[in-house]
């Protein structure tokens, strides 16, 4: 493996999923790649005598980075890996849900070829499309879903709304946005400030009949909120790409035909995985080498 902007390197390749064996591997590296489930703790970072962590993806929410920048240790990310395969999976699960394509599978499936069984369907165009974050995946998704005349709102604190109208956006409060949504897609990371957003009081000020779609981070969901709102009709259908446990514990979500299940899987294609290798090393590389990396990741860069 070669690191752009630095000499040969040794490489180790490890399965870290735990403090303690993180920090077995890890213990003489002056450079550590970590996946999302490698846990970056503060901990891990004061044991270590670290020069960079490059996080293979974009979500830094497994890397304690107030505790990076007191160590002296420079985090690099991706922060639009993949942005069009999750776009293209976020709108995919959106458009299914619409048209109830799940239910619709699953009367199939059990030899019940009956029209009614996905009702209500109404027609897409024109429908509003709610987006809860709106960095680079999500002005991406607005990109693809044009042609499909939505009426597109977005509510993120940190994107002012002339930034969002120049997407043809409009910004709106947390509450108008749960409101308005036909459509929901969340595109935030998991922060002390999203995690459990979307809880029983969030889905009680939803619009009843609601596509609700989650290809962000399986924290921002209180899970047994969602089953709820499925059950009492303000969810009318979900698809969901995380969950906070991966595989969940029950089938409270995957066992029903209202929502769709798919494994995490919003950031695949063999393009993006190479893509990811290339340039989460060459950034690696950079830090070492003593240069500036193209992705510095700082405390409170917001969503």
């Amino acid at each position: 493996m070669t690191l752009d902007g630095a000499d040969a390197a040794t490489v180790r390749h490890a399965v870290a999923h735990e403090e303690t064996r993180l920090l077995d591997v890890a213990a003489d590296a002056d450079a550590l790649v970590a996946d999302s489930n490698t846990p970056v703790t503060g901990d891990v970072l004061r044991a270590l005598d670290l020069d960079v962590v490059g996080r293979a993806g974009v979500g830094v929410d497994n890397v304690a980075l107030e505790a990076a920048e007191r160590a002296g240790t420079t985090v690099v990310n991706v922060p639009d890996y993949a942005r069009d395969e999750v776009a293209t999976h976020a709108l995919s699960l959106l458009l299914a849900g619409a048209r109830g394509v799940p239910t619709y599978d699953a009367a199939t499936r059990g030899d019940d070829w009956d029209w009614t069984v996905g009702r209500p369907v109404h027609r897409v165009p024109g429908q509003t499309l709610c987006l809860f974050g709106f960095g680079s995946i999500a002005r991406r998704l607005t990109e693809l879903a044009a042609g499909y005349d939505f009426e597109v709102l977005a509510h993120d604190p940190y994107v002012d709304a002339d930034e969002m109208a120049e997407w043809g956006v409009e910004r709106v409060g947390f509450d108008d946005l749960l409101a308005r949504a036909d459509l929901l897609s969340l595109h935030a990371p998991a922060t002390p400030e999203t995690r459990g957003r979307f809880d029983a009081a969030a889905f009680e000020a939803m619009a009843d009949g609601t596509v609700f779609v989650n290809t962000a981070r399986g924290a921002l969901v209180e899970v047994d909120a969602l089953v709820d709102a499925l059950a009492d009709g303000t969810v009318l259908r979900a698809g969901v790409d995380v969950l906070p446990e991966e595989p969940p514990p029950d089938d409270a979500l995957t066992g029903r035909d209202d929502v769709f299940v798919t494994p995490h899987v919003g950031w695949y294609s063999e393009d993006a995985k190479a893509e990811l290798r290339r340039r989460v090393a060459a950034d690696v590389g950079r830090v070492l080498a003593g240069e500036v990396p193209e992705s510095p990741v700082e405390p409170g860069d917001g969503w």
